[in-house]
């Protein structure tokens, strides 16, 4: 027998009642984590926070080439040399190497010439890269072996692979020694036509083989090309000439001719060194597919691991527990000493134990994350930069009080990058090298004000350019000595860019009285080709304009896609156009070789956009790019400023800064340009870290409290009518 509810409408109305109060109650046990994202077991550890916006694509150190993923890799995998973490300018340091080798050269006949040497006998330059003993890769199941010593996960198949997704899920991993033999065998990587690395190119210039182990590579994988599942293309079984293993611990590279760049592209991920074992292992039937591929994960012998990639959430780093230990520096600069940077000096590396990226594609919850404290670190966007930056009476940024009550620091560093407007040297108006051509863009040069222009569209990130060497690059000067003359005049301790009066003078110099164009009669008509054609970019493109009407210049800017403004750079057809350059390495030959006549767009296919071809330049900047720093080069560097500044072929435009909000908890942070390796030198506070988060999100109750008043003053009357009503029908 069933009892029939007779009070449906009470039983109701008590129901939401105790529902409010059971998640009054329930919200009182669990104030702590109240809006935090992580899990509670995560409190206080010893963990770094922090985020992407743009998930990584690839994590091969062959392919890699972009900042998003070298902030993931580059604490993964160890190339033989480093930047040291302090010192500026940038200096290289042994990282698995036992020293910075210094280059023996031979003549082509392989004869080997002795110093002085003069760069035009070098054939060939010989560096021996001497590996640390002892080192050995993170646990990985591509190095596990049985009992027998056979490898376990060499030989599986897709029915092995069954229910297989992630590396965790294999039992077994291994290690073994890092040898010479890894650093060879990934620089065969780059030949390989699997990869498509996109250093390639360069790299077979120099390294001598290089491009014959494609040719021959290409060549054995041809046979392949119709079938589904590739086998393992084994590079051990394939030599390349300018790589020689001298022995476990040592190997040589030769390359044509004296290029000093090259010790720089050894200190990038490129050349790490990879396994041949992790190789096979992800070139297996079924591996592909599932994404165990290097692309995916990685096999390192860095201070860190990838133990977690789920790029549409999440991805994690932690301790790698074979990582030999590295002691915190004990050198730097002089503000370092006072910024505390050098209080953990001779320390035992890694003082983090994890590290945890977050995918964060919009910027409003990023940034409030990073208030309440559960990012770490924040970049500074155009809609926080109000809230959080401010400038001071000299100019120089700092954050404002509400973050400073905070705890919250900015750092803030010059990129190593020059925008600029640059100008074809082809064009008949505003190319060549009659002083007319050269006063026509320096006039320009002096009415574009590229310090309203950081201050407008940069919130003042950045400063304007005096040549295409931005600040840390060798060459540049500081001061006086360092500024354009041609635009900017020293005044008062700092440059002042010259008059638009000023301006105007040196355009009638040239030709153009009062902007006119002697040969029409008209106002002179200049084209600017840009690669941005979106709503947000109109209102530069206006200022822009308003820059050439101080001359009385009429600007057209026509905006374009890429493709077809890479067709125009390739073509000649543009007049003026807008770019930029990021150094790859901390030398002046990364920015010279843009202007360099060899290198010129349109008759040689190279980086040379300006198409700038000065038979001055390119005898100078053929001197200057094999030799080593010091007073000789920093004098040629000062001639090939003087001729660039006077030539004009950019204006040219500024140095964007790079702006960083951290939390007080978070130690040993020094941005640095040319390293991605710097989550081994950090330091947490993960107890001030806890206690801060607690003080800023303690649940505001009363919200909660006037809605289980409402509630119950809703129940109450409705108990008080169903009682009435009950006891009239028993009368």
């Amino acid at each position: 027998m069933t009892t029939r509810n007779k009070n449906p409408g009470l039983n109701r109305v008590l129901a939401t009642g105790f529902s409010a109060l059971f998640m009054f109650c329930f919200g009182i046990s669990v104030q702590a984590s109240w809006n935090n994202p992580y899990p509670d077991r995560e409190s206080g550890s010893n963990t770094l926070y922090t985020s992407f916006s743009v998930k990584p694509k690839r994590m091969d150190p062959a392919r890699s080439y972009s900042e998003n993923e070298y902030d993931v890799i580059g604490n993964i995998y160890e190339p033989p040399f480093e930047y040291h973490y302090l010192k500026r300018p940038y200096e290289l340091m042994p990282s698995t190497a036992t020293a910075i080798p210094k280059p023996v050269y031979y003549d082509s006949k392989q004869r080997r010439l002795a110093d002085p040497v003069s760069p035009d006998r070098i054939a060939y330059s010989v560096y021996r890269i001497e590996i640390k003993k002892g080192i050995l890769f993170q646990p990985h199941p591509a190095l596990a072996r049985d009992d027998a010593g056979q490898y376990r996960y060499h030989n599986l198949d897709r029915d092995k692979l069954e229910g297989i997704f992630q590396l965790r899920q294999f039992e077994h991993q291994g290690t073994r020694e890092l040898t010479a033999a890894d650093y060879v065998y990934q620089i065969k990587r780059l030949a390989s036509p699997r990869l498509h690395s996109p250093i390639y190119s360069l790299m077979a210039e120099y390294i001598v083989g290089l491009r014959e182990l494609m040719e021959e590579l290409t060549k054995a994988d041809q046979q392949y090309k119709d079938i589904k599942d590739k086998p393992f293309l084994d590079l051990r079984k394939h030599d390349i000439k300018g790589v020689k293993l001298v022995d476990d611990h040592t190997y040589e590279i030769t390359i044509k001719g004296k290029y000093p760049q090259f010790i720089y592209w050894m200190a990038m991920q490129f050349f790490a060194p990879m396994p041949w074992e992790a190789d096979l292992f992800f070139s297996q039937p079924g591996m592909d597919e599932r994404n165990l591929t290097l692309d995916w994960y990685s096999i390192g012998t860095g201070a860190y691991m990838l133990t977690v990639n789920d790029p549409n959430r999440q991805m994690v780093l932690e301790r790698n527990p074979n990582f030999r230990g590295e002691l915190y520096p004990s050198e730097g600069e002089e503000a370092d000493k006072t910024g505390g940077l050098l209080n953990d000096a001779g320390g035992k590396m890694p003082f983090i134990d994890k590290i945890i990226f977050s995918l964060e594609k919009e910027g409003i919850p990023y940034w409030n994350k990073f208030l309440q404290g559960y990012y770490d670190q924040s970049g500074v966007s155009a809609e926080s930069f109000d809230q959080a930056v401010q400038f001071n009476a000299t100019g120089d940024t700092d954050v404002t009080p509400e973050m400073r009550d905070k705890g919250i620091e900015l750092l803030a560093v010059v990129r190593s990058t020059t925008s600029y407007l640059g100008f074809n040297m082809l064009d008949p108006v505003i190319g060549g090298y009659s002083d007319r051509a050269r006063k026509l863009r320096q006039a320009i040069s002096i009415a574009i004000d590229y310090e309203e222009e950081v201050s407008i569209f940069r919130n003042g990130r950045g400063i304007a350019a005096q040549s295409l060497l931005p600040p840390g690059i060798f060459g540049y000067q500081e001061g006086e000595a360092g500024i354009n003359p041609y635009v900017y005049d020293w005044v008062d301790g700092k440059p002042k860019r010259k008059s638009i009066d000023e301006a105007r003078r040196i355009l009638k110099q040239a030709g153009y009285e009062n902007g006119v164009d002697p040969k029409t009669g008209q106002r002179l008509l200049l084209y600017l080709d840009e690669r941005a054609a979106g709503p947000e970019q109109k209102a530069r493109f206006d200022w822009m304009r308003k820059q050439f009407e101080k001359l009385n210049i009429q600007l057209v800017v026509r905006a374009t896609d890429y493709n077809r403004f890479q067709d125009k750079m390739r073509d000649g057809s543009s007049q003026i156009f807008s770019w930029g350059w990021n150094a790859d390495y901390p030398d002046p030959e990364n920015f010279l070789f843009l202007l360099y006549g060899p290198n010129g767009k349109v008759k040689f296919h190279g980086e040379n956009a300006a198409n700038y071809d000065s038979p001055e330049f390119n005898r100078l900047f053929e001197q200057v790019k094999d030799m080593d720093n010091g007073p000789a080069r920093q004098k040629i560097m000062d001639r090939i400023q003087e001729v660039l500044r006077r030539d004009a072929p950019w204006a040219w435009g500024y140095h964007p800064k790079k702006f960083v909000l951290q939390h007080d908890w978070v130690r040993n942070h020094k941005l640095h340009l040319m390293s991605h390796n710097t989550f081994k030198y950090m330091r947490v506070d993960a107890e001030l870290r806890e206690q801060r988060r607690h003080d800023w999100n303690k649940p505001v109750w009363w919200p909660v409290v006037l809605t289980l008043l409402a509630v119950l003053a809703g129940i109450v009357p409705a108990i008080v009518l169903y009682r009435r009503k009950e006891r009239q029908v028993r009368a």
